[in-house]
């Protein structure tokens, strides 16, 4: 049986166990921490990744999902499934994958992250991780340069170039870099707001509006995600083209006006074929961190419609989905 827990916000509340358990559970364990909502887990691929190396859930494996939109409580959610014996630690996003490494050195994690994992000291090297610790990257940071470029097609004329980063975040220096190397590659200036909350958004909109900017590229970031109606609300009612980041599909269906970004599906798929090889007894150390394999664009002809934008034919041929 799988538990399913949610924390909403600040305010949530959860039951703990008060015993840990004395020995490693008869059915493996697996622990899947991630930021967001039940729905965006992507359980179902990570579940047919784990079902291609032998293991279903209720019948040899166990998961207990904890979706956390309070960051501050991943460590508390990482160190519990440490104390219950996990047999291993499924994790998205860089504050989780951290949380996880800094509770346990033995127990197995398998993270997803849009981050370079070295930087963060979570593994030795990619193709040789070391330790305890392994999984995909999805090369969000990396791909704001690939965005910005989309982003001027979509808006040839655009001089004003707005990208929003979320200061608090772990990766907002190398988000700030990118950006920076985006705007000399494409030969234009990009003024960054910061946005870490939902006011901050607001206000941060404000003020692109205020500098009359022309297009806006979202950051890479957990609190984006959360915020993906907030944000293409905004982008709407000012009428401003606007590019988000990874998790592609959920900004698209959201409304989101283009997206690029790691095909999320298949990247779960992979967490689950590594957790299920882990199960089988290789080692995190010994199985190289995975770069992905397929990228999403997606165009929303809806919302470009509601803006009164015609989108070019060029980037059209290169959809790999437009929404009509």
């Amino acid at each position: 049986m799988r538990r399913l827990e949610f924390i909403a916000g600040l305010g949530g509340t959860a039951a703990w166990p008060v015993m840990a358990q004395a020995q490693r559970p008869t059915t493996p364990l697996i622990g899947y921490l991630f930021p967001g909502s039940p729905d965006a887990g992507g359980l179902p691929a990570f579940r047919t990744g784990l079902s291609e190396m032998g293991y279903a859930e209720g019948r040899n494996v166990t998961i207990e999902v904890h979706g956390v939109q309070d960051l501050s409580r991943l460590p508390e959610l990482a160190a519990d499934l440490v104390r219950r014996q996990a047999a291993v630690l499924v994790t998205s996003g860089t504050p989780a994958a951290i949380a996880a490494k800094a509770a346990t050195t033995s127990i197995p994690i398998v993270f997803s992250l849009g981050s370079d994992p070295v930087q963060f000291g979570l593994v030795a090297s990619l193709n040789r991780p070391g330790g305890n610790v392994t999984g995909v990257i999805d090369m969000d940071v990396e791909l704001v340069s690939k965005r910005l470029g989309l982003l001027q097609e979509l808006v040839p004329h655009a001089k004003r170039f707005a990208a929003l980063v979320n200061p608090a975040s772990q990766i907002a220096e190398a988000v700030n870099k990118n950006v920076q190397t985006a705007a000399a590659a494409i030969g234009q200036p990009v003024e960054i707001f910061n946005a870490a909350s939902s006011g901050d958004i607001d206000m941060a909109f404000e003020a692109m509006v205020e500098k009359r900017s022309d297009a806006i590229l979202i950051g890479p970031d957990p609190l984006f995600a959360f915020r993906r109606v907030q944000l293409i609300s905004l982008a709407a009612r000012h009428a401003i083209p606007t590019i988000y980041p990874s998790p592609a599909r959920l900004f698209a269906e959201a409304g989101g006006l283009i997206n690029y970004g790691s095909n999320i599906a298949e990247r779960n798929r992979q967490i689950g074929i590594y957790t299920g090889r882990i199960l089988k007894g290789e080692k995190p150390a010994d199985l190289p961190v995975m770069r992905p394999a397929k990228f999403e664009f997606i165009i929303n002809l809806q919302t470009a419609k509601l803006l009164g934008m015609t989108v070019p034919a060029t980037l059209l041929a290169l959809a790999d989905e437009v929404i009509e």
